[in-house]
């Protein structure tokens, strides 16, 4: 295996690699043995599930060959690899089969100037050292050996020429001659050799440094940019450059020049706006690696918390445009065949109406980079222009970034970043930019869907709730209902008010176990039985027994609590049932308050026959019955009956005149709702009495609960 796996790597001209193996039956695949790079700088990859958005993941799941060419095709396809490793380098995954089996993958890295795409040649060979590497796999499986080590093994870098005697003489008196000093890093950060003109520039002896990593022999050395440049030459196997203080007040400037062995490094005086001959390339780098993951954690801290789109576009933009340096952000998405905007910062509205749901196929950058997923960057009004003749300088801003918002592989929206001043964008911000895109897209995507799924719920909650009361001569009739504050924000409590006849109605109220669809949908159920046979005369046990029969028919896995009452108008009185749910309770018209403590019957959907008893009792005018759900009282920690008995004290220093007030005033001094809540409060009136009817109001906002109002009118709800 190491021998296929060092010919794979040698074919293809790649610099180093890694060898997942994946066992039987297990979804994750393992590192096995790696080779041009250290342990270190793989072991956050040590493990890899098939689905995690990795390139041996997709390689190994999908059966094919993964390339990624560059910082920016890699922030394009893996952001978060890409943010742990903003640098400049090629990385090729593909799969290891044996006959129709994978038994793992294999990851390949190039250096920073490969071409943009890989050879015919390179293909060839990955394939081939990837069947071998397959069938190495599988003789070990058939041997019975284990596929996973403890750790992963490195292969040894290959071995430097070793010099003639004569020959290391001449080299040792050439570097010595050299200004500056010179020292030399192995693959794993240690210094390996030091010159004296190097121990001298670094103020320390060289028995101390060899064998050391740099950043732990020398304090002044442990800066985030330090190491950040050392895995830039790693990876990118390119020239890097530094400078760094060596207290009190002496400037060094570093050279790295990498290879397949090491790192060979040239220490000379510097100061800090030294231009060292490596320097430019290392300014234009970009944020630096900390830099980049400083960003990295605020946004993906703070938008794990962003619920909803403007959500979303809230924290994008408190995070990512001070930390940017830009002054504007527009977020667009497509809609029905159309760029709509939905959120923005530091433009005026009326500027970006102009733009708001143009078709998809105009040409304007943000539908572009959507179609083509390529981020566009120009850095003047004049590049922008040019590549879209009919732009017109609107917006006072001379800068502009235009990055694709990816998410599960697919294109979800567009993010422009603008900036006042000509801004130029080098190779390294735009490989970041477009990395902190992939996040904010991801987020995106799921508040998008999110904010589906609450609309939908929030459509399908008040479709089966009542839009309107019946105005039921000679009854007032107040009802309040929240959901839960956790979840979709829906429920299966439910109230209804039914009109039987002149003279007689029926109220009900009732709580479905659960806060999901399935338990709205069944409340839906629960509500139509209930109004069914009502509607044919049947007495309230009877109601409760025939809905009942219902359920347990249905079988829906859901069990309902119900409290069902009719209501006689002629003579004031009303005769209720419960089906275990919460005693109603009666507001004499003297102010004093009672349970109407009923024998319950079982809960609704548990045994077909189920006898449900009920109780007979005066509603005189100017007495009020309260039914409700236990989202209304009951809390942690508070017993029930304490609990019932703080409600009825509500409810007897409340206004039996004014029933909104009164349900206002308990649904204010319930509990924060970890249930849902419904509360319907009922009280006959004289043939002389009047009431106005209120329609329902759903209101939604973040982090308030929602609730609805209903009078005894019949006005349409808005």
């Amino acid at each position: 295996m190491d021998s296929a796996m060092a010919a794979v790597v040698r074919a293809s001209g790649a610099y180093g690699g890694i060898l997942y193996a994946l066992p039987p039956g297990e979804d994750a695949v393992w590192q096995v043995l790696i080779t041009g790079v250290p342990q270190e700088m793989t072991a956050p990859w040590r493990r890899v599930g098939l689905k995690d958005p990795m390139p041996v993941a997709d390689a190994v799941r999908e059966r094919r060959l993964v390339w990624a060419g560059g910082r920016e095709e890699m922030a394009r396809q893996y952001p978060r690899l890409a943010l742990v490793l903003p640098y400049e380098f090629g990385l090729a995954a593909a799969p290891l089969a044996s006959g129709s089996a994978v038994r793992g993958g294999l990851v390949l890295l190039w250096a920073g100037n490969h071409p943009a795409r890989l050879s015919s040649g390179e293909q060839d060979a990955i394939r081939a050292g990837c069947r071998r590497l397959g069938d190495s796999l599988e003789r070990a499986l058939d041997r019975g050996e284990p596929l996973l080590p403890d750790r992963p093994r490195t292969l040894p870098p290959p071995a430097p020429r070793p010099p003639a005697h004569v020959e290391a003489g001449v080299l040792s008196a050439f570097v010595d001659r050299l200004p500056g000093g010179s020292c030399a890093l192995g693959l794993d950060g240690r210094l390996v050799f030091v010159t004296p003109g190097a121990a001298e520039l670094l103020g320390v002896d060289r028995s101390l440094l060899v064998g050391a990593l740099p950043w732990e022999a020398l304090p002044w050395m442990d800066v985030p940019h330090v190491e950040d440049r050392y895995r830039a030459a790693l990876v990118s196997r390119r020239p890097q450059a530094f400078t760094v203080l060596r207290p009190p007040k002496t400037w060094l400037t570093f050279e790295l020049y990498p290879d397949a062995t090491g790192l060979s490094v040239r220490i000379v005086p510097g100061s800090p706006d030294a231009d060292a001959p490596l320097s430019r390339s290392v300014q234009s780098a970009g944020p630096s690696r900390a830099t980049v993951l400083y960003h990295l954690m605020h946004l993906a801290s703070t938008l794990t918390e962003a619920v909803s789109v403007p959500d979303v576009v809230e924290q994008t933009a408190d995070q990512l445009m001070p930390a940017l340096g830009a002054q504007g952000m527009v977020v667009m998405v497509p809609e029905d065949g159309h760029l709509k905007i939905v959120g923005q910062r530091g433009y005026r509205p009326e500027l970006l109406e102009h733009f708001d749901r143009v078709p998809l196929s105009s040409a304007i950058p943000g539908a572009d980079v959507m179609a083509t997923e390529v981020p566009g960057f120009w850095p003047t009004f004049e590049e922008l222009h040019e590549a879209y003749p009919a732009m017109t300088h609107e917006d006072g801003m001379a800068a502009w970034a235009v990055l694709p918002l990816i998410a599960s592989g697919r294109p979800i929206g567009s993010l422009l970043l603008a900036y006042r001043r000509p801004h130029v964008f080098p190779p390294g911000e735009r490989a970041a930019l477009t990395s902190l895109a992939g996040l904010v897209g991801q987020a995106l995507d799921r508040a998008r869907l999110y904010d589906a799924k609450h609309h939908l719920a929030h459509r399908l909650q008040s479709a089966l709730l009542p839009h309107t009361l019946p105005d039921v001569p000679g009854l007032n009739v107040a009802a309040r209902y929240l959901p839960a504050a956790r979840g979709l924000g829906i429920g299966g409590d439910f109230y209804d008010v039914i009109r039987l006849d002149e003279h007689t109605a029926a109220v009900t109220i009732g709580d479905v176990q659960g806060h999901n669809v399935d338990a709205a949908a069944l409340m839906g159920q629960v509500r139509t039985a209930v109004h069914a046979h009502a509607t044919v005369g049947a007495p309230p046990g009877d109601v409760l027994a025939r809905t009942n029969r219902l359920l347990t028919d249905l079988d829906p896995g859901l069990f309902t609590s119900c409290a069902y009452v009719h209501l006689d108008l002629a003579t004031h009185r009303a005769c209720v049932a419960l089906a275990g749910h919460l005693p109603p309770l009666l507001r004499h018209a003297d102010g004093h308050v009672e349970a109407l403590r009923v024998p319950p019957g079982l809960l609704l959907g548990i045994e077909p026959d189920t006898a449900y008893p009920s109780l007979e009792f005066p509603l005189p005018p100017g007495s009020v019955l309260a039914l409700y759900t236990d989202g209304l009282v009951e809390a942690p920690g508070v017993d029930l009956d304490d609990a019932i008995a703080a409600l009825a004290g509500l409810l007897e220093h409340g206004d039996p005149g004014d029933l909104d007030a009164m349900a206002d005033s308990l649904i204010r001094h319930a509990p924060t709702p970890g249930d849902d809540i419904a509360l319907l409060l009922v009280s006959s009136r004289t043939a002389a009495g009047h009431s106005r009817g209120r329609s329902i109001v759903f209101t939604d906002k973040k982090d308030e609960r929602r609730s609805t109002r209903a009078g005894s009118g019949g006005e349409d709800a808005r």
